[in-house]
This record gives structure tokens, sequence and C-alpha cells, in this order.
């Protein structure tokens, strides 16, 4: 089953083009047939590229929204020697779609799904929006092609109320749906899924913490495979420090600066959402790479950021330790979690005492890919593991095709 898997921007649109067995677990190798996309959508000239099977293909041309975007996709993948022969082949487009409140989990794009994506729009500013506009045009220009989304929030759907609750009226978590949802649900799976088939089988249930790290990151807590505990909360703009946006800030702190500044929330919040976190706070870049430079130039601002990262890191690692009662198995994803030996390594720094011990040759910067580095003496596994995003959504949008067809069959 080929699965076009969608990473929608406001003027970009990326995918990944997977072929999967039928079935979960049904014999059958799961393969990526081509990537690509298209930049500077809206534009007089937009790029169309891809690559298939080692070639590489490219074009310039008018691409005036993302419903033109996916079909010029199409036409390259459909074109001669290209991994499809037909557009019908297709049999889904799958979205990482960041944060429905009341609809979560793998669902069916419809009215009632844009509808509360739209709801959610002021907390994720960033992601909603383009997405509502894009599938909606999908829907309308290419109605026979099922448009499916999965929600960040739904491998979150399984933290108890103690880890998602805001110490806040009933009303505004049960009428407003003011809580803790958590995001980075696709990567934190694949991280819990890869632990899993990694530590040895007697660490179950396996607890595990899967740190996310890079421009946007998040820790997870796992048991058995489960969330039951994450940094980020109601919005993608909370939780650790991220690469322009703030992270946890008390809200008092906003009223303080308006009364201070004469400067009204909402350009307050742009600020906090654009212009915050470890560039705010640097005066360079968010990017770890220029970070670390800085600071062995001998940029205290940089030292500063990274510290307050590295420290808010540490601070959700212990608490999952203590609400999992015990740690078998770390992972580091996401470009800084998978590149950055520094951040791993004084993320992890002095907790021998807890049974987590680090190699600094298997840390070391030559090494890539999917590796432990975890020492000989260390009796918590700690992995590095490339996550793979789009192919958890295709497997989700696969397996929702699936259910559908096996119940309209027995209904038939």
């Amino acid at each position: 089953m080929k699965i076009l898997v969608a990473n929608l921007g406001s003027t970009s649109f990326k995918y990944r083009l997977f072929d999967l067995p039928e079935r979960a677990g049904e014999a059958g190798a799961e393969r990526e047939l081509a990537r690509g996309g298209v930049e500077r959508i809206g534009a007089r000239e937009s790029r169309v590229f891809s690559t298939a099977g080692g070639r590489a293909l490219e074009a310039v041309m008018p691409v005036p929204d993302h419903a033109v975007a996916l079909q010029a996709a199409l036409e390259q993948l459909t074109a001669e020697g290209g991994p499809l022969t037909s557009v019908d082949e297709v049999a889904a487009v799958g979205f990482k779609a960041v944060h429905g409140g009341r609809v979560s989990g793998v669902v069916r794009v419809g009215p009632n799904v844009l509808t509360a994506m739209e709801e959610m729009a002021a907390v994720a500013p960033a992601h909603n929006p383009p997405y509502v506009r894009a599938m909606r045009l999908l829907g309308e220009r290419m109605p026979g092609v099922p448009l499916v989304a999965s929600f960040e929030t739904g491998f979150h759907a399984t933290i108890p109320d103690r880890n998602a609750r805001y110490a806040v009226p009933t009303d505004w978590a049960e009428k407003h749906l003011v809580r803790r949802w958590g995001f980075h649900g696709a990567s934190h799976r694949f991280v819990a899924e890869r632990l899993g088939a990694l530590v040895p089988s007697e660490a179950k249930p396996l607890r595990a913490i899967s740190c996310h790290l890079g421009g946007s990151s998040s820790v997870c807590w796992i048991r058995d495979g489960k969330s039951v505990g994450t940094s980020m909360g109601m919005s993608p703009q909370s939780g650790l420090p991220q690469n322009n946006r703030a992270g946890d800030f008390d809200p008092f702190a906003l009223l303080h600066m308006a009364k201070q500044t004469g400067r009204g929330f909402e350009d307050l919040l742009d600020e906090l959402a654009g212009q915050a976190g470890l560039a705010g706070m640097s005066g360079t870049s968010g990017d770890m790479r220029d970070l670390e430079d800085a600071a062995a130039a001998g940029s205290e601002r940089a030292r500063t950021a990274i510290d307050v990262y590295v420290a808010s890191i540490r601070h959700w690692l212990g608490g999952g330790i203590v609400e999992l009662g015990g740690l078998n198995a770390i992972g580091f994803a996401g470009g800084i979690g998978e590149n950055s030996p520094l951040t791993r390594a004084e993320t992890l720094a002095g907790l021998e005492e807890l049974g987590i011990v680090i190699d600094p040759v298997k840390n070391g910067a030559k090494a890539s890919g999917e590796r432990s580095i975890h020492a000989a003496s260390s009796r918590v596994a700690v992995w590095v593991i490339p996550t793979n995003e789009e192919l958890i959504v295709a497997r989700q949008a696969r397996d929702l095709l699936v259910d559908q067809h096996n119940k309209n069959g027995k209904g038939a």
C-alpha cells in the first residue's frame, strides 16, 4: 500500500512516499520510494523537486497553492521511470497534524476535523492555519484521495490526569480543554518502539525516557510503550526552551511586562514565540551548532543558553525517573539529540549513581546513525535513535484505511 506523507509549511510542501505491507506485521519490507517537495508556493516561480531510486528531478514552475503543489509532486512521481504508474496507486495522503483539541488520534480529514483544528489555531499558530488551508484545498480538488490526519497529541492520550491536568478551575479543563496535551507524538512513538526492540527483553515493562531535541524539543516519559508524561503542555510553545520560543513561562510575568512597557499581550506573545528561546538568550541564532561555537569562543550568553536548555532537559529527566520508579532506557532523537555529543554528555553528567553512564568514545562526534552510547557499566541503556515521524504517520494512515475497509466490509 502506497502512502504519501505530507509536511506542510505556509509556503512549502515536503513529502515522503512509502510502500507498506497491507497490514502491520505482514510479510514484506517497508520501503521509502521517494521524497521531495515544493518550495516558494505562491511565488512567481516555485521549485518542485524529488528523489526516487537514485534519480533526482527538479522543475521550476508557478505553484499558487498546496493543492497544485501536491499535483505537481504527483506528476513527477508518475513521470517515466518514476515510482508510480498512476496517481490512483496512492492510497492516502497522511499529515503529521499538530493540534485538534477535541479531535485527536488518527482520523479521516473532514469538516469536523478542520473545525476542531481551527478552534486550536491560537495555541498552534505556526502549524494549524496552513494545515487547515491546505487540507481544505486538497479535499476540494482531489476528493478521490483519502486525507488522514495523525495528531501529535494522540500518543499522549494515555497520560494520567495527575500529569496532564493544570491546577486551574475545572471549567477551564472540561469546557475549554486547558490541559497538558503534549506534542512530537510521532517521534516519541517511534523512539518508544525502537527502544522496545533494542533493550533486552528482561527489562519489562520497559521504563524509558525519550528526548526529542531539535529546533523544537520535548521530553516524554514512557512506560511499556505508552506515554505517561511529557514536557510540552497546552501548546507547542511550552516545555523546554525552544529554538526561538520561550518554553515554560510564568503568565504573570507577561502581565508585568505589559504594565512595564505598555505593550499589548499579542505583541509580547509574538516575541515569546519568535524572538525568545535559545536565540533570545544567546543573542545569536537558536541553532545548537552556532551556540556551541559561540560558547567555545567565549560567549557567556551562548554558554548560559546551553546551560538553561540542558538544565530543563535534566529537570524533566529527573521527574521521569521518579514517575517511572526507575529507568531502563533513554533515547535521544531530533537534530540536537542525534548530532550534539555535548548536549547528550551534559544532560547525563553526574548520574552514575543512578546507573546512567555514557561512553565518551561511543558518544563522540564522528559516530552517526542508530547506536548505543552507554558504557559497559551502565545499568541504563542509552541510545541515539534517528527518528522517523513520517513512517509512523504512514503506518497509522495504512492501519486506519484497513480498519475502515474491514468495518465497511462487515457491514455490507
